[in-house]
């Protein structure tokens, strides 16, 4: 496929993803990088009750609480 062909269908919202090879897209910025952090056991009770209020997982409530945290110290 051409360019312009692959541009037009883009453009016109057409499912491209069968065009694309997927396995080298990457997210700028977004790579992921291995931490360890020891919490206090009440720090975790209190972390897992607000993750199954929500129905996420603990590590994804931790990574949106210190997201909101450095985007409201960014501004």
């Amino acid at each position: 496929m051409k360019a312009n062909e692959f541009d037009r269908k883009f453009d016109a919202g057409e499912d491209i993803t069968a065009f694309l090879d997927l396995s080298k897209a990457r997210r700028l910025k977004q790579e992921q990088k291995r931490v360890n952090v020891d919490f206090p056991v009440w720090m975790i009770q209190s972390l897992d009750k607000e993750a199954k209020r929500l129905g996420i997982a603990r590590q994804s409530l931790i990574k949106v609480l210190i997201a909101q945290h450095l985007e409201k110290t960014r501004t």
